[in-house]
């Protein structure tokens, strides 16, 4: 099964993120997954005030600077894996070091 991993948080906590501690949790994390082969893509996103966001009503494209929602809590990565089920699924989001601060929500791929 493929499972989409959007991966999210807090934007305000990036420092923390980006401690040598978190990188170094975040490596340990990658490297997992590339040694049991699950990992199909991965990529972080530009913080959420980089966003564009479209809209289509009454035929009329019309476009919003940031993102959709308004919340704390913005999505700043992803992960394609593929893995036996939903259990490994779970097992490899936990892992994740943003599952300790923010959250990390699976999306099985059609």
């Amino acid at each position: 099964m493929r499972y989409l991993l959007l991966i999210s948080a807090d934007e305000a906590l990036e420092p923390e993120v980006i401690s040598d501690e978190g990188l170094r949790r975040f490596q340990e994390w990658f490297a997992d997954l590339e040694r049991r082969g699950v990992l199909r893509a991965h990529e972080g996103l530009h913080p959420s005030a980089m966003a564009t966001t479209v809209r289509v009503r009454d035929g009329e494209v019309l476009l919003t600077d940031g993102p959709f929602m308004e919340t704390k809590d913005q999505i700043g990565g992803f992960a394609l894996i593929e893995c036996a089920d939903l259990d490994e699924a779970v097992e490899i989001a936990a892992g994740h070091p943003a599952a300790r601060f923010g959250q990390v929500e699976i999306r099985p791929v059609r």
